[in-house]
């Protein structure tokens, strides 16, 4: 699943600010939300011969929410597995770590991760990077007061489609932080794209990354389709924020949630399916959805080892180390730069 903290998505942003002084961390502000171009990016999903939506969308306030208690269902192995595999290799990780390195974390949400790793990691600084205004000013804040004497800065921005970050984001040399195995969000061919910007963003430090492996098909399947039903809640939701940004008008009991392996693309899909036949309407259009149609709401793809550390290479890496949890399910790269 996507890790991300995206409530700022509904709602315009503040204008750009930035905020310095002793324990407060600075801001920049990279993304504005043009309301009309998302209704445009949505409205073009709903049309598409399959509809879908980005994944990011699901990620409005209640979304976030609902996306912190799936990771603590039995189900979601994930978070605390990867969790486990920073508790007992955070010391070996620092040591691939250039001294002196500005910490950039990608989707930071409530920035604990990085935080847990402060004190083996030892960053220069701290650079917080998510599509969430509000949510990062909050967290980072906090953050600052814990750590008053680490430098830190908040980076607002979407780097979805494109990983530009400013030049104030970490003089010297970076290492990204992409935890959570947000990476599968990613198609293999948008992967490596992503992996060559960060590659460009990391020229003397490198990336740190969390990875889903692949696994069997009833272990990955559960943890997108949870018995107690929150995962279900959590891809409705996504109606309800559509309603909000697109004026459209989805009823919830028109739609179930669907989630299975496709083992030929190796991911979890997730989807939205249409119980019945209903016409879905948004101001200046509509569509007519047949019973068992589906809008498809996000990709999930789950990767060999040994495929995942050839992908790091070519897209420009110079060297890459993986440590694993003793069950193989969830590995943590280092690829230096």
């Amino acid at each position: 699943m996507l890790i991300s903290t995206a409530s700022s998505l509904s709602a315009a942003p503040p204008p750009v600010e930035r905020v310095s002084g002793l324990a407060q961390p600075d801001f920049i502000e990279l993304h504005h939300e043009n309301p009309g171009a998302v209704r445009a990016e949505l409205v073009a999903g709903l049309l598409a011969p399959q509809a879908f939506t980005s994944p990011k969308y699901l990620y409005d306030g209640l979304g976030s929410r609902l996306f912190e208690a799936i990771t603590e269902l039995p189900e979601y192995y994930p978070t605390r597995t990867e969790a486990g595999i920073f508790k007992a290799h955070a010391d070996a990780m620092a040591q691939r770590l250039p001294a002196g390195a500005t910490l950039v974390d990608l989707g930071a949400g409530n920035c604990a991760k990085a935080a847990g790793l402060f004190a083996a990691f030892n960053p220069a600084r701290y650079v917080a990077v998510d599509i969430s205004t509000g949510f990062l000013r909050r967290s980072l804040g906090a953050l600052q007061a814990q750590y008053p004497q680490l430098p830190m800065l908040g980076v607002c921005m979407d780097f979805s489609s494109s990983l530009s970050l400013p030049p104030d984001a970490g003089a010297g040399r970076r290492v990204l932080f992409y935890p959570g195995s947000s990476i599968g969000n990613f198609t293999p061919d948008e992967a490596l794209v992503f992996l060559r910007q960060a590659r460009a963003a990391c020229e003397g430090g490198g990336l740190l990354i969390g990875v889903d492996l692949l696994k069997e098909r009833a272990l990955l399947e559960a943890a997108y389709d949870d018995a107690l039903g929150v995962t279900a809640a959590f891809n409705r939701n996504l109606l309800l924020h559509l309603n909000r940004l697109a004026g459209s008008d989805f009823s919830l009991p028109d739609w179930r949630h669907v989630a299975f392996f496709n083992e030929a693309a190796s991911r979890i899909e997730m989807h939205l399916e249409a119980v019945r036949a209903v016409v879905v309407g948004w101001p200046g259009g509509e569509r007519h959805f047949a019973a068992g149609e589906r809008i498809h709401t996000e990709n999930s793809y789950k990767w060999h080892q040994r495929d995942f550390a050839r992908l790091l290479l070519d897209a420009g890496f110079s060297s890459t180390q993986a440590w694993t949890d003793d069950r193989g399910w969830f590995a943590v790269f280092w690829a230096g730069a």
